[in-house]
């Protein structure tokens, strides 16, 4: 695999690298591994400083903000596979679950979720397609926007 073909040389190729894990708000861990699977806590968006952003969708949130938002998600879900794995060539996403802290009218779920989605396929090519749900809430955890949890994969040693 070249390296622009690895996962670390599409997240350069994009501009993009993994950001830094901030701790847990809760009593959890970030992810759990049983056997070859990853199950992932639900991940809110943030700023480089850590503080959560907050908003409803459809209200002061647009749909393009939102949409970044849940792709920031998708780096911290692959940073948190990185660390569980040990690296990235072998992750596969199995699915992902979107919450969108949205008005009572809005229904471009999927739109927002799929900055998560599209950066997942974007960094780990077809083995970061998968399953998914996206759904809207009236509230998330500290008012953020959107959560995303995932399940994730670690393939065999020598898998291409």
């Amino acid at each position: 695999m070249s390296t622009t073909e690895s996962p670390v040389g599409r997240l350069k190729a994009l501009g993009l690298e993994l950001p830094r894990e901030f701790s847990p708000g809760g009593n959890y861990i970030p992810y759990r591994r049983c056997g070859d699977v990853l199950y992932f806590s639900g991940q809110g968006p943030r700023t480089a400083s850590g503080a959560w952003i907050t908003g409803t969708v459809g209200e002061d949130v647009t749909v393009e903000q939102a949409y970044e938002q849940a792709r920031g998600i998708g780096l911290a879900l692959l940073a948190a596979a990185d660390k569980a794995a040990g690296g990235l060539d072998r992750i596969e996403v199995v699915k992902i679950f979107g919450m969108v802290r949205a008005s009572g009218d809005f229904a471009r779920h999927a739109e927002v979720v799929n900055g998560c989605s599209d950066l997942l396929v974007s960094v780990l090519g077809d083995r970061g397609k998968h399953a998914r749900s996206a759904v809207g809430m009236g509230s998330l955890p500290n008012g953020m926007t959107v959560e995303i949890e995932g399940i994730m994969r670690i393939l065999p040693e020598g898998t291409s």
